[in-house]
């Protein structure tokens, strides 16, 4: 989400000053209206690595950018005016045109889910490629295999019980630092993406009247939580992380990343 302009403070975004000597990449190149896919971040991020003579640190953000910058994974066309037809749909006539393509494609996409109903629709009727032809592809057993298509090395460092407090603080430091403030000028803005966003859908619905400001943070604090247990469990499933234990000095962090790369 740092990709968007404007949205610095729910996103903890590093600051100017904060970036000064290091050239940071993929920050503030979209505006909080447009979408911006994994397929845009995958095609922007790999322009950057084949630019560059120097190695490069991908850092933070969610398991699966990560794997679409790095490995072998391909992205469908899409069709804004098919895929606004197939959302109005019911869900069960979407379920049931793809099944009618794919009898299998509950084994691959999940059929209560309509975004990936959707989607995968979508892509049967602009390619002809169903989940279950995707699903055999040699693409696919590369993902499978974890196979990359850039050689790199991935370090994990995972706070383990220290997670719940670095959360409450960093949710302490949004608040102070004008999270609300950001949520309200940006509201107007805010295209399906952005609005998505932990952080701002919860202070969007304070903004609408559903809910007050504790408990707008209280769940910013919950959804956090998920998601930094979902993404943990994306992590750790890659063979390819090299895992070391949380330090709660910086310097002592710092030198067992390194020793990693030594």
């Amino acid at each position: 989400m740092q990709v968007y302009r404007g949205m610095d403070v729910g996103t903890a975004k590093p600051t100017i000053i904060e970036r000064r000597g290091v050239t940071h990449h993929l920050i503030d190149v979209a505006d909080p209206e447009e979408e911006f896919s994994v397929a845009d971040y995958r095609r922007l991020g790999r322009a950057v690595i084949e630019a560059s003579a120097t190695p490069l640190i991908v850092t933070g953000g969610s398991g699966l950018h990560f794997r679409a910058l790095v490995d072998p994974m391909s992205f469908a066309p899409t069709d804004q005016s098919l895929r606004a037809e197939l959302e109005g749909r019911p869900l069960d006539d979407v379920v049931a045109e793809l099944t009618s393509f794919d009898p299998e494609a509950g084994s691959h996409v999940d059929l209560a889910n309509k975004r990936r109903v959707v989607r995968a629709l979508e892509i049967a009727l602009l390619t002809g490629e169903t989940p279950s032809s995707r699903a055999l592809s040699s693409e696919a057993d590369d993902l499978k295999r974890y196979v990359p298509d850039i050689e790199f090395t991935a370090v994990g460092v995972d706070p383990g019980s220290a997670t719940d407090h670095r959360i409450d603080r960093r949710l302490d430091d949004m608040r102070r630092g004008g999270l609300v403030e950001e949520v309200m000028g940006l509201a107007g803005r805010l295209g399906r993406t952005a609005r998505s966003a932990v952080g701002y859908r919860e202070i969007l619905d304070h903004l609408d009247g559903k809910s007050s400001l504790n408990e707008a943070f209280a769940a910013i604090g919950q959804n956090t939580r998920k998601l930094a247990k979902k993404q943990r469990t994306w992590f750790q499933r890659d063979p390819r992380v090299r895992w070391i234990p949380w330090m709660d000095e910086e310097p002592e962090r710092v030198e067992r990343v390194m020793e990693v790369f030594a």
